[in-house]
């Protein structure tokens, strides 16, 4: 097949324009860069809480409770699950992560794959081996959109170059003396169906500024309510495309250089032996552990 290609970007170049391999070399080394910059890049990891960040969220949340209940009893109370904010007059929930410990921000979900929180979670995409986020979706979407690009280009000519051969020597002969030709229209053919169609629908996503999470879940859809919409909108394709594409890239906030911690160091147990963030200690354990 290398050799098939070999010659069949000569015969493009002499019968057709030089162009036609220049093209196709540069739309094949923008994908590749798209996709190496996808798949290496910070989705946007949230970093999770220290012990000391969790310990100090429960005693928030006990000592609210207390002066709620007029109690002033010191005994463990697991954190709520969400939280309530408003964000441009719409009501959106932050749940309560029990793996990481925090409250999720807006727009931020647990990928169970990649085992974080990350920030705008769009999906998992097992094609670049990496989560698609706020810090890498756009390297993602130039990806899908090149990869079209490229897919139709190569189809295209691909189908030129067999009819230019089939002039010449018929088309029994040129699918023969072509196989590699055929075995590219064919793959071309049924591959650039969803490839374009994952382009179109992340166009789409990103002109009403939403993610591939919040419209499988259907979060701004007006079967929910007519008063529920999407806060996160700029109400204008152009702008929202440009927030997408065009804006800042956040800073990761991943320590690099940090040293990671075992899980049963970063688990602080309830004195009644009650189960918190998936470890248990019993209460005879903990006293024996006195000194």
């Amino acid at each position: 097949m290398h050799r098939e290609s070999t010659k069949r970007c000569p015969y493009l170049a002499v019968n057709i324009t030089p162009a036609v391999p220049v093209i196709g070399g540069i739309l094949f080394f923008f994908v590749m860069g798209t996709l190496l910059r996808t798949s290496f890049s910070d989705p946007g990891v949230l970093p999770r809480a220290t012990p000391d960040e969790a310990a100090d969220l429960e005693r928030q949340i006990g000592n609210t409770e207390d002066v709620a209940n007029g109690s002033s009893s010191g005994g463990y109370r697991p954190p709520p699950r969400t939280k309530e904010v408003t964000i441009n007059g719409q009501l959106v929930k932050l749940k309560y992560c029990f793996t990481c410990k925090i409250f999720r921000p807006p727009r931020a979900s647990h990928c169970s794959l990649c085992d974080n929180c990350v920030d705008r979670f769009d999906h998992h995409c097992p094609w670049v081996g990496n989560c698609v986020g706020k810090r890498n979706y756009r390297f993602f979407y130039m990806f899908i959109l090149s990869l079209s690009f490229l897919t139709v280009f190569i189809f295209a000519f691909v189908i030129t170059h067999i009819i230019l051969r089939s002039q010449e020597a018929g088309f029994l002969n040129a699918l023969k003396d072509s196989p590699a030709s055929v075995l590219e229209a064919v793959v071309c053919f049924f591959s650039v169906w969803s490839i374009v169609g994952l382009s179109g629908f992340h166009t789409y996503l990103i002109s009403s500024n939403q993610t591939t999470n919040e419209d499988i879940k259907g979060s701004w859809s007006s079967k929910r309510g007519k008063e529920n919409y999407n806060p996160y909108s700029y109400g204008n394709i152009c702008t929202n495309c440009c927030a997408a594409l065009c804006g800042p890239l956040p800073p990761s906030v991943i320590d690099r250089r940090g040293f990671i911690q075992p899980d049963s160091q970063q688990s602080t147990a309830p004195s009644n032996g009650v189960t918190m963030y998936g470890a248990t200690l019993s209460q005879s354990n903990m006293v024996g552990s006195i000194p």
